[in-house]
């Protein structure tokens, strides 16, 4: 696992984008601080972006509230937030596998990028390092994901769309 967030992408400032933001309620103090930090750094990075938000009880309702989003949202992106903090049984691991697996998927069938934030942490000092701290904050790295992926996907259906004109290429 990386030790620092990755660079600030450049800042989108043509056209509007639409992102979704599904976080889990549970452990709110440190879903909370990354649903904080997501909206603040897509406010720096995408002055015309649309941001919406819902809120589930926990991590293992993140993905059916995703599907639903992509169905009738159509957004952007979606941005799937939430922390677990591992306890004595399995039970912590049981759901992260679960979430990861449904969250790729649904990437995969729509065809919409996903970016997994739902954190899987030892303690809540892991916690609170990810959420809450500056130097791993999983939120502004979740914002920063979704806004240089947004950029890529409209780069390569521009590109895809003028190789379509061109009957030579069919």
């Amino acid at each position: 696992m990386s030790a620092i967030i990755p660079p600030r992408p450049r800042t989108i400032s043509t056209g509007k984008i639409r992102i979704s933001i599904v976080a889990a309620k549970f452990n709110e103090e440190f879903t909370d601080a990354l649903v904080e930090n997501v909206v603040d750094e897509i406010a720096k990075l995408a002055q015309n972006s649309k941001v919406d938000l819902v809120r589930v009880p926990g991590a293992f309702e993140v993905p059916v509230v995703v599907k639903s989003v992509l169905m009738d949202e159509k957004p952007d992106c979606v941005i799937a937030l939430g922390c677990i903090i591992r306890g004595n049984t399995s039970h912590a691991d049981l759901v992260a596998s679960s979430v990861t697996n449904s969250l790729q998927q649904l990437a995969l069938e729509f065809i919409t990028p996903v970016i997994h934030e739902v954190l899987l942490v030892e303690d809540e000092k892991q916690a609170y390092a990810r959420c809450i701290g500056q130097k791993l904050n999983r939120g502004r790295e979740a914002a920063r994901s979704a806004i240089e992926v947004i950029d890529l996907m409209n780069e390569v259906n521009r590109v895809n769309q003028s190789i379509r004109l061109h009957p030579s290429n069919a």
